[in-house]
């Protein structure tokens, strides 16, 4: 007999992965309830939803969807971070937190349905927020067109000295 509310908590998980722009898993064996709470605390901060999930739950709501790639984050305690907003929130908090605590252990992630092994989540991580990569871009493209701009002028100031060269020779 299948238990309704088994099957709404698969249709919740597949429903919070679907949605989610970024999901990143760890196993947080060792990690006291005092621990647990400071680093909720931390991902709430940051507007990222933090769960425990079981392992059978989130294959089932994986199955047959293009996420099917993440079972294999389902083995041992499992808990989940989601990101609606922001791609780097939930990276950059439990990557933070696994260096500070040994024992809180990275599985990889989702990053807008693709899966990201551990490596990929740490690299995601090290990122510079995205007001940061936005200013940064600007001010290439701000040096690209002051750059672009100088070269019409060089090219002006060239023509006209040639043209100002030519009419000397000929009076």
């Amino acid at each position: 007999m299948v238990d309704p509310a088994k099957v709404e908590a698969v249709e919740e998980l597949r429903d919070k992965l679907t949605r989610a722009k970024a999901a990143v898993f760890a196993d947080f064996r060792g990690i006291t309830v005092a621990q647990m709470n400071e680093l909720r605390n931390r991902l709430r901060a940051e507007q990222v939803e933090f769960r425990v999930i079981k392992n059978t739950l989130a294959r089932r709501a994986v199955a047959g969807t293009p996420l099917a790639e993440a079972t294999v984050f389902f083995e041992g305690p499992t808990s989940v971070a989601f990101s609606y907003d922001d791609v780097m929130a939930p990276a950059k908090v439990l990557a933070g937190y696994a260096k500070e605590e040994k024992s809180f252990e990275l599985k990889g992630g989702l990053l807008d349905g693709r899966t990201l092994d551990v490596e990929a989540v740490r690299r995601l991580a090290e990122l510079p927020s995205s007001e940061v990569l936005k200013a940064q871009l600007l001010s290439v493209l701000q040096t690209s067109t002051v750059q672009l701009l100088g070269v019409f002028e060089g090219v002006g100031r060239s023509l006209l000295g040639t043209l100002l060269a030519q009419a000397e020779v000929k009076s």
